[in-house]
């Protein structure tokens, strides 16, 4: 059953009658708005719901087309959009680019974003919701008046986290939007969703036709589309607590300057309309980290962050990120979905240490831990209830001269408007979070544990494939969920595992070309031998975090799709085996790895690699490689961090590999005095042979592949032995095989010229990324 809402029924008059059908569908935007106001009578004057069954909604169309002359086919509802489409004419969308922007781009799911909305069961709840929000904003007071004209909501919650439980998805209750990245704005006629390029396709499969989805980055802004919906003297409402002090002030100052006023409401409106039923806030419990799998100790942590916070004369700071605060006191939660974290603020000044959180939590071993019997010197830790930070910020700051705040950094948003708002505006200073370099730069026992936490998860991932690949000859199904549950299970029976430090990608096909695709079961299908299977997923152990793509087929791959496996290949061998200054920023090695995918005409719409925790967040600042990044901290030895370019073939396939990668001392020095830094491949898992094109590849690549297989027989197959794991052992020792060195003449002309090629492309990749950080 679809629903035609009746406020989609008054719309604007056509232009001429008239004119023939032509040009390409994203001209062709207006649908049914000529044809419902010339043929009216087809459809109700009312202000009530339309409701038809497919095939009457298909007659209709079918009517309408034919006083247009038009002999088309409607069988069924998926060829509904398609044929509408083909009836507007070319013409429709002149003068009309504005207003496109504005609306954003052409969605998948829906007819016409303007005039036609198809809802299921699920979409309709969603609408409903949206109502609902709008109810609230009409009649909820703010701090000084009764009424907002929008509403901003985040996918935040109060410390910013990259997972949420499930009580704080707040944007996906509204919106249905599931990705961990996003911001929407409800108006009173308008809905808008913002998202990180890499979700965009999620969020057009997840989000109905309610809404406007614009990618981050591009035009229109946040800013710029709430200034062309709203009249000046308009208040955009929003819960301070979940919104980054970094895009309160950008925005409060962009809608200024129309006299936009953004307000800070005492209640958050997604939380009345969500009632009671709103999940229970989990408050899980609280363990200590043991020195064995620290490495050092929390006291030896702090005094540290004092000495950064004296050099910037600061007298305390508060640390809002939840992997800072189970960071610096070595203790870890289950709080938050992937990540093992707990719910509380940590405030550290000259004198003392105070943790905020839920009490009833605490534990003997943590309280001993903590040194909290009797807390009397600067290095033992107060305990206090969490929402007694809010008083304590009042208080203890009229004693400060100075207090950090973190700002965003990377992928730390930063601390909320919530916490600035606490804290006497001129006793702030903004600068990221020291404790971001103190976490990044390993120690040697967390080196060790993370060595060893990615042998065992190489081991977990053999069994899997090897496991796929056996019963898929002998016959069996596997769905990308089903083989999601296996990849899961696989990895948590591993020793010293505690689950999975993302949710497990499994695409197949089309699907496996969404860079971030998030299987559920409406989109479920079955995995074939006639396309990729891209398994991107990762794990949490008490020594390490990992994080691992590998994309297979089941089948005979395609010549286009070995070669975009080996052009992927190369770019991650490429990054792999660098040797450079430690002067030099991720942004300008990330042409390294893009290189050869370039090379296809093709690029993909995500980073090449981020930081990666010990034992806490899969999505660890301060590195980010990519070339449109704008941050300039570089590596350090001690470093971990992914490397996993890809190559996706929209409605088709997709490939992505990825490792995790150490950075090393080389012990050696630059001319300029820097250091040489180089990686090490941490992450253990063959590729997979028969969508290598050996004729592409060079000497040393093919000698580097060589050399990982060696550590992955070695290292891996110890591991496969010692758990009496024979399958996958033997799968493995076959994936791993050499690869011959030699190979013709003239495929070594022709690699050398495409490597000339390349090593152009790189220069000036470099030099647009240095030229955007003098932007900058």
């Amino acid at each position: 059953m679809f629903l035609l809402g009746p406020q989609l029924l008054q719309l604007d008059q056509a232009g001429t009658q008239t004119a023939a059908v032509g040009g390409s569908k994203r001209t062709r935007v207006t649908l049914c708005q000529r044809l419902i106001n010339e043929k009216g009578d087809d459809f109700e004057q009312s202000q009530k719901s339309l409701q038809v069954e497919n095939g009457q909604l298909i007659k209709l169309i079918s009517n309408l087309a034919d006083a247009y002359g038009k002999q088309i086919q409607v069988h069924d509802a998926d060829t509904i959009s398609s044929t509408l489409l083909a009836l507007v004419p070319a013409d429709a969308a002149n003068g009309q680019q504005q207003q496109h922007q504005q609306r954003g781009p052409r969605r998948a799911k829906c007819l016409n974003q303007d005039r036609i909305q198809l809802y299921d069961g699920h979409d309709k709840v969603l609408h409903q919701r949206l109502q609902s929000i709008r109810n609230e904003m009409r009649t909820r007071p703010s701090t000084q008046s009764t009424e907002v004209d929008a509403y901003l909501v985040t996918s935040y919650d109060e410390h910013m986290s990259d997972h949420l439980m499930e009580a704080d998805q707040r944007l996906k209750f509204l919106s249905g939007f599931s990705g961990n990245s996003g911001e929407a704005v409800v108006t009173g006629k308008s809905a808008a969703l913002w998202v990180d390029a890499r979700f965009y396709d999620q969020a057009d499969h997840e989000v109905n036709c309610d809404w406007k989805i614009f990618r981050r980055g591009e035009h229109p802004t946040i800013g710029e589309w709430i200034m062309n919906e709203l009249p000046g003297d308009s208040r955009v409402g929003a819960d301070p607590h979940f919104v980054p002090h970094s895009l309160w002030i950008n925005l409060d100052r962009q809608l200024n300057s129309e006299f936009i006023k953004l307000v800070k409401l005492h209640r958050n409106l997604v939380d009345l309309v969500w009632g009671s039923r709103r999940p229970l806030p989990r408050s899980g419990s609280v363990k200590v980290h043991p020195m064995w799998l620290a490495g050092d100790s929390w006291d030896a942590k702090v005094n540290r962050l004092r000495s950064n916070l004296t050099a910037m004369r600061c007298d305390a700071m508060i640390i809002t990120s939840l992997t800072e605060v189970a960071y610096i006191l070595n203790v870890r939660g289950n709080d938050i979905p992937y990540t093992p974290v707990f719910k509380a603020y940590l405030l550290i000044s000259n004198r003392e240490i105070i943790l905020y959180t839920n009490k009833t939590r605490i534990n003997v071993g943590l309280v001993n831990h903590l040194k909290s019997h009797s807390c009397h010197n600067e290095y033992c830790v107060q305990l206090k209830e969490y929402q007694d930070v809010w008083r304590d910020l009042r208080t203890l700051s009229q004693h400060w001269k100075r207090i950090l705040v973190p700002m965003a950094a990377v992928f730390d948003m930063g601390a909320s408007e919530a916490i600035h708002g606490a804290i006497p505006r001129e006793l702030v200073l903004d600068r990221p979070s020291p404790v971001i370099f103190m976490r990044a730069q390993k120690n040697e026992v967390e080196k060790q544990g993370m060595k060893k936490a990615h042998i065992r998860d190489g081991a977990a991932m053999c069994e899997v494939l090897s496991f796929l690949e056996d019963r898929f000859l002998a016959g069996d199904h596997f769905t990308e969920l089903s083989l999601s549950r296996e990849v899961d299970r696989r990895r948590k029976i591993q020793d010293l595992n505690e689950g999975v430090s993302f949710r497990t990608i499994v695409a197949f096909g089309p699907h496996s070309a969404i860079p971030h695709y998030s299987s559920s079961n409406r989109t479920n299908v079955e995995i074939t031998e006639f396309s990729t299977v891209l398994i991107d997923s990762g794990g949490q152990y008490q020594d390490g975090t990992t994080d691992v793509s590998r994309t297979v087929h089941l089948g005979e791959p395609t010549a286009e799709q070995i070669r975009a496996y080996t052009n992927v290949l190369i770019g991650m061998i490429r990054l792999s085996v660098l040797t450079f200054p430690e002067n030099l920023k991720p942004a300008e090695l990330d042409a390294l790895a893009r290189g050869p995918v370039w090379g296809d005409m093709n690029d993909y719409p995500h980073g090449t690699g981020h930081g990666i925790g010990s034992y806490l967040s899969v999505h660890e600042s301060p590195i980010s490689i990519s070339y449109t990044s704008k941050q300039r901290y570089g590596f350090k030895e001690g470093y971990f961090f992914s490397n996993e370019p890809g190559y996706y073939k929209s409605g088709d396939f997709g490939i992505r590999l990825e490792n995790v990668l150490e950075v090393l001392d080389t012990g050696k020095v630059h001319p300029s005095g820097a250091k040489f830094l180089s990686f090490q491949d941490v992450t253990l898992v063959p590729f997979e042979p028969k969508m290598i094109d050996r004729s592409l590849l060079s000497a040393p690549e093919v000698k580097w592949i060589n050399d990982y297989n060696a550590r992955i027989r070695t290292l891996v197959g110890e591991e496969l032995k010692r758990k009496q794991k024979m399958d996958a052992f033997y799968w493995m020792m076959n994936k791993t095989r050499n690869v011959p060195e030699y190979r013709s003449d003239a495929d070594s002309a022709a690699r050398h010229v495409s490597l000339n090629l390349q090593i152009v492309t790189l220069a000036i990749s470099a030099a647009i990324a240095s030229l955007l950080l003098m932007v900058s």
